[in-house]
Order: structure tokens, then sequence, then C-alpha cells
């Protein structure tokens, strides 16, 4: 990226933001017992906040877009050591962003306890959409990630989707459960340009086998994981990206199918990680990179979060020193 080009605006939603607790053990987790903590972080956070943070980070201008805000939310964003600019509909009386525990082991076990968040009202959620439809005129990538709050319609992420078309931005879709699932049903009317489904999404959407599917990851045999990649690709989705932990990655596009090996990295927490590797995929989608780089991108930049402790979140300095090797499968 030179002075002289426009700096893509890359456009994320969270519709269920959380300010997150992390507190890091110097032992595993004993059930039952009293534990010392070795530190205790709190930070507004959320999956769609934490892409906005990696692409900033990278230099690029990003608008963060949540979907419904608290004081409380809005002061540790404001204090946090590199401010991103977030909006989002402000929650009413006895309303509260939800809260996330997560606890970290030094062998970079991690356990999430994740809270509902407020119940939206009809009203609320669609403040929220107009909110991100008026910030992503313009955009190069919108991101809408995350999980639903309570009183969200099941299907606000497919409706967002085709209400982003007019727009022209890319859409990449990060989402799990019952939201996921409406997101496909939507297809191909509202197709996307991105989903990054680890082995449990993947089976989820394609009535595989997550557990076989993680088997075939780490033997090396990749024929399920791509047919099934290539049958969500086929249904109206541009980019399947089907992260696989420390087995890697698979991505399949128009233009064929790749893996690309994981970079071997001690693993300190895996906060983060899915999120920056949506973040890794889109970074090289706006620099113009190949299918191919842009997977290499996309797992550097998971590897790279997983290294981290806590809730870090990479930078460019942090991607590991080993490049990514990537293999054409078809």
């Amino acid at each position: 990226m030179t002075e002289s080009q426009p700096t893509p605006l890359v456009v994320t939603f969270t519709a269920n933001p959380s300010i997150d607790r992390t507190i890091a053990l110097d032992a595993e987790l004993r059930r039952g017992e009293v534990q010392r903590a070795v530190s205790i972080t709190e930070q507004a956070a959320g999956k769609g906040i934490n892409v906005a943070r990696v692409v900033a980070a990278s230099g690029y201008q990003v608008s963060a877009v949540c979907a419904g805000l608290d004081e409380q939310y809005s002061m540790l964003a404001a204090r946090s050591a590199e401010p991103l600019p977030i909006q989002g509909i402000q929650l009413g009386a006895g309303q509260h962003v939800r809260g996330n525990t997560t606890v970290t082991e030094p062998s970079g076990v991690t356990t999430k306890l994740n809270g509902p968040g407020p119940v939206l009202s009809a009203n609320q959620v669609a403040e929220a959409s107009l909110l991100l439809m008026d910030a992503a005129e313009g955009a190069s990538w919108v991101a809408l990630s995350g999980s639903l709050p309570p009183g969200a319609p099941v299907d606000w992420y497919a409706r967002l989707v085709d209400g982003l078309h007019a727009t022209g931005a890319k859409i990449a879709v990060d989402t799990s459960d019952a939201s996921l699932d409406a997101v496909l049903a939507a297809l191909p009317v509202g197709s996307f340009d991105l989903i990054k489904p680890n082995s449990d999404e993947l089976a989820q959407l394609t009535g595989g086998d997550a557990a076989a599917f993680e088997r075939a990851a780490k033997a090396g045999e990749l024929d399920e994981i791509v047919d099934a990649a290539t049958a969500l690709h086929a249904r109206g989705i541009a980019n399947v990206l089907v992260t696989l932990g420390g087995s890697g990655a698979v991505l399949v596009t128009a233009e064929g199918a790749w893996y690309a090996t994981a970079p071997r990295i001690t693993v300190a927490s895996t906060v983060g990680a899915g999120d920056s590797s949506v973040a890794g995929f889109i970074l090289a989608d706006v620099a113009g990179k190949s299918s191919s780089e842009a997977l290499a991108s996309a797992v550097a930049y998971g590897s790279a979060a997983a290294s981290l402790p806590g809730t870090t979140l990479p930078r460019p300095e942090d991607l590991p020193a080993d490049p990514v090797v990537c293999t054409r499968l078809r």
C-alpha cells in the first residue's frame, strides 16, 4: 500500500459485543479448588472488534460497529492502548453488554465462559442494522462476526448480507449454530465472499463428522474436507476457509483448492485466533494478493494469535518467522 493509493475501508459488525475478563494461571486449572491468578485483564471485545484491531494494526482504515454499547464498554474501549473507532446504539436502562470470562493455562489450554448478552428489541435490531449499512458505504470488506444476542432474529446475519449487497462491499461471515444455519439457508440469493468454519462448523454445515475431519487433517488426508468445502462454495460462497488448528487450513475458491501447513509455534492462548485468521485473509485480499497468498496470510495471523498470551492480538511484527507453505490440491 502506497500513499498514492486510497486506503481500503474495512467495516466489522459485532452483534453481541463483550467485556472480556482474561484470567491467566501458572498451572493447570483445578476444578473445585482455590488457585491464584498470574494476571487478570479486562477489555472491550467481541469477534468483530478482534478482526478490526488486527486490520487496524496493519495501517488500514477500520470502522467497528457494535449492535449495542453501554457506558462501561465505551469507557474500556476509550482506555485501550490502541483505541478503535467504535460505534453502536446505546443500550437502554437495565441492559448491559455481556461479560465473558476466559481462563488460560500455561499449556495453552483455554476455557471460556460466555454470557448471553442483552435482550434486544425489534427497534434496536433495526437501528443497529441501519447503522451498519451507513458505515458500509464505500467499504471494501464488511465482516459479520460472532453470536447473536437474545431477541435478535436468528436470520439477522442473512438479512444483513442481503442489504449489504447494495454497497458493493465483499462480505465475510463468521458465526455458528442457528445463525450460521440461517445464513446457509439464504443461499444462493444471499451469496457472500468468505466463510471460516472450523471442523465442528464444517460438520454442522455439510452433515459431516467433525472428529473424522480432525483425524483426517492430522493424517494429511484432506479429500473429504476439500469435498465438504467445495459443496459450500458451490452454494454461493466465494471463499471457503476451513481452519484446522495445528493442522493448518484449507481454502476452496472458484480457482481451485489449497492447503496450508501451520508454522511451528508454542501455543499460549487460542483467544482471537479465528478472528485473526479472518483478518489475515482480508488483509491479503485488499492488498491484491492471490488466493494461496490469502490462505497463507490467514494461517500466519491465526498462528501468531495462538502464540501470544491472553487476549493479545497479532501485529505484522508478531507473524511467525517461518513462511507458511501452501500446496495446491485441485
